[in-house]
């Protein structure tokens, strides 16, 4: 599969912003899907994750209670709902596809997203 994030942008602290990613290719649906940013001079991090059916999510301790993933497989895309945006979230946004209930392992993921740049001021 092949997955396409939207356009990031840039808003100020306490801002909202909604990612999404389209997938191409069969089957969606039968994917675990992640969000993962990676913030300048850090390693790559998990943000949250949802399983196929939607019906099981995961979130970093760091995004609890401000992000939400969702899906919608009859439109092949996941997204990232990102509300009371924080400095500390700024980074680049991946999202990702696993055949497993990868969560949080980078490694357990077969397919990457391109990358898109949130930055939030504060």
């Amino acid at each position: 599969v092949q997955l396409q994030a939207s356009r990031g942008g840039s808003v100020q602290a306490g801002g909202s912003l909604r990612l999404s990613c389209a997938g191409s290719g069969r089957n969606f649906g039968s994917y675990f899907m992640g969000w993962f940013r990676q913030a300048p001079g850090r390693e790559r991090e998990f943000a949250s994750g949802i399983t196929w059916n939607g019906g099981v999510t995961y979130y970093a301790d760091s995004v609890k209670g401000r992000f939400t993933i969702s899906r919608d497989n009859a439109q092949n895309t996941v997204y990232l709902q990102m509300n009371s945006l924080k400095p500390e979230d700024t980074a680049v946004y991946y999202c990702a596809a696993s055949i497993n209930l990868a969560r949080i392992t980078t490694g357990m993921y077969h397919y990457w997203g391109q990358g898109t740049e949130v930055t939030v001021s504060s």
